[in-house]
């Protein structure tokens, strides 16, 4: 199979017929070939994107409207076919898949009725025969750029809010898992997106970002992806003053009271850890328990653990696949390697099985230092710290200390600790009692290193959006 590039309606392979072979993390197959856009095809790209912005911008909201509802419904026919993709490409357990499609078409819909939301205002008049207003027009043509480990959401969210607001988008998806990212454009193309107002790239990602960003025709950059690519392309686009969203890595920590449900708030910590194998933006790095309850929580977190089938993901007993590439159990290993050697104890797993395919088995560090590297750097993956804490001063400093700010969760039964904790913790998505995903209805951004802006809600939709205001008197 063949995944090719989506440039001015037409499906074709690169000017210079490169690929690149997609492999099955579960056991290192190639299950497709990506084709590799040159630069005459990202220029072909912006030529095209310019004339369909000019298309798409005069398309009503309602129609626009209409068009994303029947995306929604394509893709939600088109689940399980879409769905099997993303597991052999991905890794994650096919339920995991479903899930992710399941998100994308809500979020396909809710930018769908967001579409016909674009509201402006009337000021209040200041004298007779005066009308002053401000009115929300698409911000043109966007570059986006959307990461492998969860190809589906967070591409659609990109297209979707984009073409929601009028915008033209050029998506430069991950070519880890590009299957998915096809099939949403597909499913737009079939819904009657016009020529031009969506191209989808593949390609060196240095060369594709780079000619996208100092083009004039783009005018706002969205990118989910690392910290150090975050901050080259806003750099970029900040030379050419161009609008950016910028949803980047986080280390989130749990913090436990003491006070809290134990049993729940560790088999809850520990689902959601090691979903996707750990590679989640907003998933679990760092958990902190008060210690009068550590053994306790301990206890119900590593029985959770035990019964996890580590699989290939289309396997049906499957609750963790792989990571998506070799280059994620190598990090494992070092963050293992570098805890171990700073005086951590490994109280389960800690290596990687037996067997063909990108594993690393569901690993628990105790006794670790604040300056090991897991405590300081993203792990992206199935292994993670568990630290006492003594006092709420203590561990809200500890939470706090680094410079990424996406994430944070605490368990509490106290309305007073929860109220407390929201204020205090430094992210842009708290959780209490609870592991929430990113909502299509709901702002998603980091506070300090974690990102600029908002994906999601009505604060997503509006970066696509720019607005005028307008000042009218009679004419006499």
């Amino acid at each position: 199979m063949l995944h090719q590039l989506y440039i001015d309606g037409e499906w074709v392979p690169s000017n210079s017929k490169q690929t690149k072979p997609v492999l099955n993390p579960a056991n290192e197959q190639i299950v497709a070939e990506v084709a590799q856009a040159q630069p005459e095809d990202v220029e072909a790209a912006l030529d095209s994107s310019k004339r369909g912005f000019e298309t798409w911008r005069a398309v009503s909201p309602w129609e626009r409207s209409k068009i994303l509802k029947r995306a929604a419904r394509l893709i939600e026919e088109r689940k399980c076919e879409l769905a099997r993709v993303m597991t052999l490409e991905q890794g994650k357990p096919l339920s995991e898949s479903v899930l992710e499609i399941d998100r994308t078409v809500e979020t396909f819909e809710w930018c769908a009725a967001e579409a016909v939301r674009t509201y402006g205002r009337l000021l209040p008049q200041r004298e007779a025969g005066m009308r002053q207003t401000t009115v929300k027009e698409p911000i043109g043509v966007v570059a986006g750029f959307s990461p492998w480990n969860f190809p589906a959401v967070l591409t659609g969210r990109k297209i979707a809010a984009a073409l929601g607001a009028g915008c033209a988008m050029i998506v430069k998806p991950s070519e880890l898992a590009p299957g998915i990212a096809v099939g949403l454009v597909k499913a737009c193309e079939d819904a009657g997106v016009p020529p031009g107002v969506l191209n989808l790239l593949f390609g060196n990602s240095g060369m594709v970002s780079e000619t996208l960003i100092k083009s004039p025709i783009v005018k706002k950059v969205s990118l989910t992806g690392s910290v150090p690519v975050g901050r080259q392309l806003s750099a970029l686009a900040g030379e050419y003053l161009k609008s950016v969203t910028m949803e980047l890595g986080g280390h989130a920590p749990v913090i436990v009271f003491e006070d809290a449900n134990i049993r729940k708030a560790a088999e809850l910590t520990a689902a959601f850890k090691f979903r996707n194998s750990g590679q989640v933006c907003l998933g679990v790095s760092r958990i902190y328990v008060q210690r009068s309850k550590f053994d306790e929580f301990m206890s119900h977190f590593i029985a959770y653990i035990e019964n996890l089938n580590v699989d290939e993901g289309l396997a049906p007993a499957a609750t963790m696949g792989p990571l998506a590439n070799a280059k994620g159990v190598d990090s494992m290993k070092a963050f293992v390697a570098d805890a171990k050697a700073r005086g951590a104890k490994v109280v389960f797993g800690g290596d990687a099985p037996d067997r063909k395919g990108y594993f690393f088995n569901p690993t628990v560090l105790t006794d670790i230092p604040e300056d090991a590297s897991i405590m300081n750097v993203e792990p992206f993956g199935p292994v993670v710290p568990v630290v006492p804490f003594d006092d709420y001063a203590e561990v809200i400093e500890r939470a706090n200390v680094l410079d990424l700010g996406l994430a944070a969760y605490a368990f509490t039964s106290n309305v007073d600790t929860a109220t407390r904790v929201a204020d205090d913790l430094e992210a842009g998505w708290i959780g209490v009692n609870n592991f929430s995903p990113a909502l299509a209805e709901a702002p998603f951004g980091g506070m300090k290193d974690s990102g600029i802006g908002y994906e999601g809600g009505i604060e997503g939709f509006d970066a696509y959006c720019k607005t005028k205001f307008v000042s009218q008197s009679l004419s006499d």
